[in-house]
């Protein structure tokens, strides 16, 4: 029975005619999609200046006949209640509501019109056939964060049984909760593993340690696709190596749906269908690929919630192969309000500096997970979760990688815990900067 697609019908999700709109536009001709994306960006812009009392105000000097008129709209820019954002033909009781995560800061509450919402899952129903997963039939093994409050635990129970999935807590990731976890896959014949980068991470490593391959505990397993958080090079050969499977990087968010997937060329492929996604510098002028940038997404479809040139907080690059049907994503750098200031008035991308400690800190497989706290500007705390105590040694050749590859003279605090701190989500925020 196909429980997936039935639930999104019964809530009123319109998942066919969105399958079909979704086939229409893959169907545009390459020739032919600036003109499909022009006339898409001024219809959603059209739209709310003419139903959405907050947009009409916010976008009061636009000229839709000159895109770069459109202003920048931030999270900030949409802290206020839902009700004064909601376009006038809609109400909270014909639309899909929800909240972002809050890693990046305040949670949102944003909404979606249905047919939006069920092109969005047209959207991820396509990607996942990709690697020939059905979210009707496909066996999923989850490694999300859950509520622990009853109400939102059991709503999540109930959702993950209509999407065919068995969820493992990331909150816990010990060595005994995870040979839980190892011996649900001996029992259970899942397709695909879906979750948390860093958490599917450390599973990876405790079957480093155990000596087992994953695919060959569960035979039926077929692809991993990891989210919401940073897949570095090293941690996506360990996945491979590890699980026995392709490694699919999935790059999204709740408000806007998927933004980006990997193919099977292992190219980070845009949803140029229902999104359009630009890199803009510092004063919001567009990048030519290549250039690294703001990533800002407009939502093409949303009637409901205006997401139009919508700053995501995220510094990513566009390859230099990109076309504007196959939009590539070269890279995501982490969140811009991450950012190391160092002393010398230079400012580094904080997933360069958790990155460039990560090379050293994991040689001997001693740390399980670590994370960076910026102090103050010459001051950084690494906390992490080890077997035993980082050596001299250890923290010697971490000064000196720092040193080599940011700058000389800062000051490194080390602190061994015996769990981090998480996202109310789950997620491990890899760098913080707490410098206000």
């Amino acid at each position: 029975m196909n429980l997936f697609d039935v639930s999104l019908k019964l809530k009123g999700f319109p998942l066919e005619k969105a399958k079909e709109h979704l086939i229409d536009i893959k169907n545009i001709d390459a020739s032919a999609y600036s003109e499909y994306i022009e006339n898409r960006k001024k219809e959603i812009v059209s739209y709310h200046l003419e139903n959405n009392s907050f947009y009409k105000d916010f976008g009061k000097n636009i000229n839709i006949a000159d895109w770069n008129s459109v202003p920048i709209i931030t999270k900030r820019d949409l802290q206020q209640p839902l009700t004064r954002r909601i376009s006038n033909t809609y109400s909270t009781k014909n639309i899909y509501t929800n909240k972002t995560s809050g890693s990046s800061g305040t949670p949102l509450i944003f909404a979606k019109d249905n047919f939006c919402h069920a092109l969005t899952w047209a959207n991820f129903i396509d990607r996942y056939s990709w690697f020939d997963i059905n979210l009707n039939t496909s066996k999923q093994a989850r490694f999300y964060g859950i509520p622990l409050k009853k109400t939102g635990y059991y709503k999540e129970r109930l959702k993950d049984f209509l999407g065919n999935r068995f969820r493992f807590s990331v909150f816990d990731m010990s060595d005994e909760a995870l040979e839980t976890v190892l011996k649900k896959f001996y029992s259970t014949k899942f397709n695909y593993i879906n979750g948390y980068t860093s958490a599917i991470v450390q599973f990876a490593k405790f079957l480093d340690k155990k000596n087992i391959i994953l695919k060959n505990v569960c035979h039926s397993l077929n692809v991993c696709i990891v989210t919401a958080e940073m897949l570095f090079e090293n941690d996506k050969k360990l996945l491979e190596k590890q699980l026995g499977v392709p490694i699919v990087n999935e790059y999204g968010c709740a408000e806007l749906g998927l933004i980006a997937f990997n193919n099977k060329q292992n190219e980070w492929v845009i949803n140029t269908e229902d999104l359009f996604v630009e890199i803009l510098d510092q004063n919001n002028q567009v990048l030519p690929f290549g250039k690294e940038g703001k990533i800002v997404v407009t939502a093409l479809y949303n009637k409901a919630h205006p997401f139009i040139r919508y700053e995501l907080g995220d510094y990513g690059v566009l390859s230099e192969k990109s076309t504007l049907k196959k939009s590539i994503l070269k890279n995501v750098l982490g969140r811009t309000n991450d950012f190391a200031v160092l002393p010398s008035g230079k400012k580094a991308a904080g997933l360069t500096f958790y990155y460039v400690t990560k090379t050293v800190i994991e040689d001997d497989n001693n740390v399980k997970e670590f994370v960076i706290e910026q102090l103050e500007t010459g001051t950084f705390k690494i906390i992490y979760n080890s077997i035993k105590p980082l050596t001299e040694i250890n923290i010697k050749q971490i000064e000196k990688a720092i040193e080599t590859y940011l700058e000389s003279g800062l000051k490194i605090i080390f602190e061994r815990r015996e769990t981090l701190k998480r996202t109310p989500a789950g997620k491990l925020k890899q760098f913080t900067c707490l410098i206000k």
